[in-house]
């Protein structure tokens, strides 16, 4: 369902900008008995023209966490560089987590579930948010890890900014790895070349060597890359350990099977083994689906870099601080109070979507999270005349990265918990969410909760201020650009 289609006739929010304020966290509750058994919807059952859910008979949204962010990294470069991202490239959700989020930490390994919301100028609409948080970690307390790299040494890596990055990143990153840790290099062209097995970093100058002897030469044939370096990680596997791959390319393969299904296929074997896979996206024309595919289905996730300030966030900050997991296959599902909320669009999440049966089918694929990540879902809704009472409820599962234990925590949100105006007293970071998934449906569909790029400019640049947040300016500037480009 196309992002905005629907949110157009609920969300005609209009610009009234305003100070950021605060809204009362909802109460935890136990998920409700018959919400369990609840028959699952098709994925167009229940949906109007506009994309919004009928609570009478679609009162359960659910869907698998994901914490990826390359659908908005590539869309800055892409519009920085004065182009329009192709809105097949443009996932809401991706957007949104990749901002700050503030919510507060849980004080065990599972997640905190923050539910708010605010009112907007419709008169019966609102938005709702989902926040989910993971507990961060300090680098030096973390279990060991072994990490194998997948190199991209493709003729097309040779642009300024692919492999130069690659290779000043994973150096970067050899400074940050604790002595625990272990590194095995791959690198691919028209086939695969293990450049270093296994190697403890106390053995870092040849770690240094193996990076230096990537080059560019040949085709693209991600498969070879892909297959051996879950063979090596599967050969290195440690059970006290987070064993991860890590694929570094444009994600323009030409060779060999180029589906994602058919390359996760042939590594599935040594996935099993419990080996996680993050994709690191690179290069001015870029493989969007590939990766994201990979990373989705791959129990990983997928970001993208493209210049070398943000791969040295990415490899030396965010990576070390979040290798290891928190949470394998978590999932989300939100009930909602059919006398309170007459519908509901989920914006983004589109590839994510699960059965209400699946939540609690432990079978079926989530999303992994480690350490101090946050997930957001963003909830249009359409509130029934003089709504009062609990309005939803939100319920995270998942499983423990070691035992497979499945646990949960909910929290409610009543309707009297809603802030009363979205942009004059809501918490500036909903507000930030709201311009940023709002410029996403604008790329996307040019519908944007019924505002254009001029008003989102206003208010990014009003809580660029209230936030004191860099990427806050940032996203002011790149809806200028957009303005200009489009």
């Amino acid at each position: 369902m196309v992002f905005g289609v629907g949110l157009m006739a609920v969300l005609t929010l209009a610009a009234c900008g305003g100070p950021g304020g605060g809204s009362a966290d909802g109460e935890r509750a136990a998920v409700p008995v018959d919400a369990r058994n609840r028959p699952a919807p098709s994925a167009t059952q229940s949906a109007d023209e506009e994309g919004h859910k009928d609570t009478a008979k679609a009162q359960i949204s659910t869907f698998a966490l994901d914490v990826d962010t390359a659908s908005y990294g590539y869309a800055r470069r892409t519009l920085q560089e004065g182009r329009w991202p192709a809105p097949a490239e443009i996932r809401p959700e991706e957007w949104v987590n990749a901002f700050r989020q503030d919510y507060a930490q849980p004080p065990g390994d599972g997640f905190a579930v923050h539910v708010d919301g605010a009112k907007l100028p419709s008169g019966d609409g609102a938005v709702m948010r989902v926040g989910l948080q993971t507990r961060a970690t300090d680098t030096a307390q973390r279990r060991p890890a072994n990490l194998t790299f997948v190199v991209d040494v493709s003729g097309s890596m040779a642009e300024p900014g692919r492999l130069d990055l690659v290779k000043s990143a994973l150096n970067k990153l050899l400074d940050q790895l604790a002595p625990g840790d272990q590194v095995s290099i791959v690198a691919f062209s028209d086939e695969a070349t293990v450049l270093a097995s296994m190697t403890p970093l106390t053995a870092r100058e040849e770690l240094r060597g193996a990076v230096d002897e990537l080059a560019v030469d040949g085709g693209t044939n991600l498969e070879s890359g892909m297959v051996a370096g879950y063979e090596e990680a599967s050969k290195a596997f440690r059970t006290a350990a987070t064993n991860r791959v890590i694929l570094l390319s444009d994600g323009l393969a030409n060779q060999g099977s180029t589906e994602w299904q058919d390359i996760l296929d042939r590594v599935k074997e040594h996935a099993a083994k419990r080996v996680t896979l993050l994709t690191v996206g690179v290069g001015r024309d870029y493989g969007d689906e590939l990766m994201e595919q990979l990373a989705d289905n791959g129990d990983g996730m997928a970001v993208y870099v493209s210049s070398p300030e943000e791969a040295d966030k990415i490899f030396t900050t965010q990576l070390p601080a979040t290798i290891e997991l928190r949470a394998r296959d978590a999932k989300a599902q939100v009930v909602f109070n059919p006398s309170v909320v007459e519908s509901y669009q989920l914006v983004g999440y589109d590839n994510r979507m699960l059965s209400t049966e699946e939540f609690r089918d432990d079978s079926r694929d989530g999303g992994e999270i480690g350490p101090g990540h946050s997930v957001t879902a963003l909830y249009a809704l359409k509130l029934k005349p003089g709504a009062k009472g609990q309005l939803a409820q939100a319920t995270v599962r998942w499983q423990d990265p070691d035992t497979r234990a499945a646990s949960e925590e909910s929290t409610s949100l009543r309707a009297s918990d809603l802030a009363g105006s979205v942009w004059s007293e809501a918490p500036v970071r909903l507000q930030v969410d709201v311009v940023v998934a709002a410029f996403a449906g604008y790329l996307r569909d040019k519908k944007a909760f019924g505002l254009d790029l001029s008003t989102l400019g206003e208010h990014a640049s009003r809580l660029a201020t209230d936030s004191e947040d860099p990427m806050v300016a940032e996203l002011a500037t790149l809806i200028e650009k957009a303005r200009s480009v489009g």
